[in-house]
């Protein structure tokens, strides 16, 4: 914990006095133009990745990306969703994968979470993913899976109602990346054949919401 304080201390000292005018403006306004929804892997950090300033980027971050498709209840990626839509009023959405993902990790290779009930449970929201590797024949390959975990959850993304009518007019753009840790990269996914059942979940969900 001393190397946190330190780094508040550093920040206060060094980092906000030529910021001061950006946090001052920043208290009053809030207006991100992008929804990034990462792993919560403290090795991706949105804002290093994307070199972006404060009040930039509304960032929802979840172990595995994952974006649980739209269901009656509460949940707090879907109210982040929401908020982030119809609030913010959010441009672009980007789903962000990462190699090296230790969810798909135990997925692809099947590890033992029985110690970890909590986290299987939540790994449910890649069945999808997995059943896009096994029909891919690429079932085992952590890599096949992270491309094909991003495109699932941007399927998922567009149940929601608001990301739904935010396609249908026109007023959102979902995009599917995957960063390489090891060497920085950030590769963008086409469209596929997956945007385009996003983009029909997204008219369904929009007639359905109506």
């Amino acid at each position: 914990m001393p190397h946190l304080a330190e780094g508040i201390a550093r920040f206060q000292r060094e980092v906000f006095p030529p910021q001061a005018g950006l946090f001052a403006h920043l208290a009053t306004a809030h207006r991100p133009g992008t929804l990034f929804i990462g792993c919560s892997d403290a090795r991706v950090v949105p804002e290093l990745i994307t070199q972006t300033d404060p009040g930039e980027l509304f960032v929802v971050r979840t172990a595995g990306n994952l974006v649980p498709a739209h269901a009656p209840g509460t949940d707090g990626v879907a109210a982040a969703v929401e908020y982030a839509v119809t609030v913010l009023g959010v441009r672009d959405i980007v789903v962000c994968g990462h190699s090296a993902c230790g969810a798909m990790t135990a997925l692809a290779e099947g590890h033992d979470l029985s110690g970890a009930p909590a986290v299987a449970a939540w790994l449910r929201h890649a069945d999808a993913s997995l059943a896009r590797t096994a029909a891919a024949g690429t079932s085992g390959d952590v890599a096949a899976l992270v491309r094909e975990n991003v495109a699932a959850q941007l399927a998922n993304l567009a149940t929601h109602p608001s990301v739904a009518r935010a396609l249908a007019g026109g007023e959102v753009r979902l995009h599917g990346w995957v960063f390489d840790i090891a060497d920085g990269t950030v590769e963008e996914l086409p469209a596929t054949t997956t945007a385009t059942a996003a983009r029909a979940e997204a008219a369904t969900g929009a007639r359905a919401a109506v």
